[in-house]
C-alpha cells in the first residue's frame, strides 16, 4: 500500500468520524462550547481573510462591501449530518472596518443526508433599518425575522443585481467559489459575548 493511498484511507476515515460525530455535537449543544469557540482575536483575523477573498472571488464585491450598511462574516461553517443535520459558524458584523458584535449561526434539519462540508457565509446589509433590526434581536431568524436573499451570479460573472434591491443579502463560497441552490431559511443568528 502506498503512503498515497494510506493518506486517503486514514483522511477517508476521519471524514466518517466527523461526519457520524457532529449530529451528536449539535444534539449536545458542545459545538457552541468555549472548546470550539474562537477567540475574539482569532475571529477578527479570519473574518478579514474572509472579506479580502469576497473582494477577490466575487465581481464588484469590493464596491458592495464598500457602501454596505454592515457586513456579517462567516469565514467556518460546518455543516453535517447523519439522519439529523446542522450547520454551525461564528462570525462577525463589521461597521466600516470596525468589528462590532460577534455572532454565530445555526440551522438544523431532519431527514436522509449524509456528508459534511466546509463553507464561508457573507451577509450584507444594504439598508440601514434592516440592520438596526438584526442588532435589536435577541435571536434573528432568517425568515421570521427578515429575509436573506441569496445573490447568484449573472451572465458574464456579473452579480444578480435584481437581488440587491433587498435589504439583505447573503452569499456562500465554497472550495470552488460562490454556491448556489441553497437557502438561509430557518437560519438562525445569536448574538456571542467574547
Amino acid at each position: 500500500m502506498t503512503m498515497t493511498t494510506q493518506f486517503s484511507e486514514r483522511l477517508r476515515g476521519i471524514r466518517l468520524v466527523v461526519v457520524l460525530a457532529l449530529p451528536l455535537l449539535f444534539l449536545t449543544g458542545s459545538l457552541a462550547s468555549p472548546a470550539w469557540a474562537a477567540s475574539a482575536r482569532e475571529l477578527d483575523a479570519r473574518v478579514a481573510d474572509t472579506l479580502e477573498r469576497f473582494e477577490k472571488e466575487v465581481p464588484g464585491g469590493k464596491g458592495l462591501l464598500e457602501s454596505s450598511q454592515g457586513v456579517l462574516a462567516f469565514p467556518r461553517v460546518l455543516k453535517g449530518g447523519a439522519g439529523f443535520g446542522g450547520e454551525y459558524g461564528e462570525g462577525a458584523l463589521r461597521i466600516g472596518d470596525n468589528t462590532v458584535d460577534y455572532y454565530n449561526m445555526f440551522q438544523g434539519s431532519f431527514g436522509l443526508q449524509l456528508g459534511g462540508e466546509i463553507k464561508t457565509v457573507v451577509i450584507i446589509f444594504l439598508q440601514e433599518e434592516a440592520l438596526k433590526r438584526f442588532r435589536e434581536s435577541e435571536g434573528w431568524k432568517a425568515g421570521v425575522d427578515g429575509s436573506v436573499s441569496l445573490v447568484t451570479l449573472g451572465a458574464g460573472g456579473a452579480i444578480d443585481t435584481h437581488n440587491l434591491k433587498d435589504p439583505i443579502v447573503g452569499f456562500v463560497l465554497g472550495q470552488k467559489g460562490l454556491m448556489y441552490n441553497l437557502s438561509f431559511e430557518g437560519t438562525k443568528f445569536t448574538k456571542l459575548n467574547k
